[in-house]
């Protein structure tokens, strides 16, 4: 199991035996995470939902196609308090990534998912060797730009209706991070 550590935070890959964690993280944050996010079924929030979901995400990381770093606080190794995650990774000429993330409403502005991310873009860049980060924002979601921004983004254009976010097709900011070392 991949394991990362920062000055604050453990950062893990976790298998389906976390999942009772997981879930309690997206019952938490029902009501924030959900004008960020696509709709979620019922079933999402069902513990069954999460054991298959992070078998799969298990498959992904063993076979290189993405990595899922969940987030906690060294205080409180127990709690899951957010996640890093890097998708839709593709090798050959493109060497890319999507890159998603989401953190707990109650540890916002701590600089916990910066401190996270800095990490995660460490490890893709230097261990899975990756050219290319991207992430795609909303244009209103000003927290979550202010954070790419810090860690080095750039802005390459706006991508209409791009992602269906709570029932609705939204635009996004297409953010990128180029890794000069590959």
């Amino acid at each position: 199991m991949k394991e990362y550590e920062t000055e604050r935070l453990h950062l893990k890959a976790l298998d389906s035996a976390y999942a009772r964690r997981v879930l309690n993280y997206y019952q938490r944050n029902q009501q924030f995470l959900e004008k960020w996010e696509p709709a979620r079924p019922e079933s999402f929030y069902n513990l069954e939902y999460h054991v298959q979901k992070m078998y799969s995400e298990s498959m992904g990381i063993e076979n290189g196609s993405m990595l899922r770093l969940w987030v906690m606080k060294k205080e409180e190794p127990e709690k899951v308090i957010g996640l890093v995650g890097f998708n839709n990774i593709i090798r050959g000429a493109f060497q890319s990534c999507h890159l998603g993330y989401s953190l707990d409403a109650e540890e916002i502005n701590k600089g916990y998912m910066t401190e996270a991310i800095a990490k995660g873009i460490e490890v893709i860049f230097d261990e899975y060797r990756l050219h290319r980060i991207e992430a795609n924002i909303m244009p209103r979601n000003t927290a979550s730009m202010k954070v790419v921004e810090k860690l080095g983004f750039y802005n390459e254009g706006l991508a209409y209706q791009y992602l269906k976010i709570n029932g609705k097709w939204e635009d996004h900011i297409h953010m990128v991070l180029l890794n000069d070392q590959v």
